[in-house]
């Protein structure tokens, strides 16, 4: 009567398709080394894609502040990106398309369903109530 079968078939599919959709990523295999200043800068993110550690050369330190900082900073957005790019999720275009199709189909199958309860709910209290 109030098809709970559908419902889970409904359900099981979608879970299904989502199943199939790429799984998230879930980090980096290892830790991410960048340089700068032609390698006398070295960056280093953990695995867990936090900052670990700058390493430099003395030589670094001569270009001066300016060109010091400059350079850090490329080291770092450099291992950031990559970090970035390691941890991407790519988006499912076609599996969302098709999970939303059934996700639509499903909400118009339960409002069709819950009209049916309803009516059926109204025609028992009718006969209870004798109209």
């Amino acid at each position: 009567m109030f098809g709970e079968d559908q419902i889970a078939q409904q359900l099981s599919a979608t879970r299904d398709t989502l199943a199939e959709a790429p799984a998230a990523a879930g980090g980096q295999a290892g830790p991410i080394l960048t340089e700068g200043a032609d390698g006398r800068i070295k960056v280093t993110l953990g695995a867990d894609g936090r900052f670990e550690r700058i390493k430099m050369s003395l030589s670094a330190l001569k270009d001066g502040p300016e060109a010091l900082l400059d350079q850090l900073a490329f080291a770092l957005n450099t291992a950031l990106d990559l970090r970035s790019e390691q941890t991407a999720v790519p988006v499912p275009a076609a599996g969302m398309a098709d999970v939303n199709e059934r996700v639509a189909r499903m909400q118009d199958a339960s409002l069709r369903q819950f009209k049916d309860m309803d009516e059926s709910v109204r025609q028992l209290m009718r006969q209870i109530h004798g109209r």
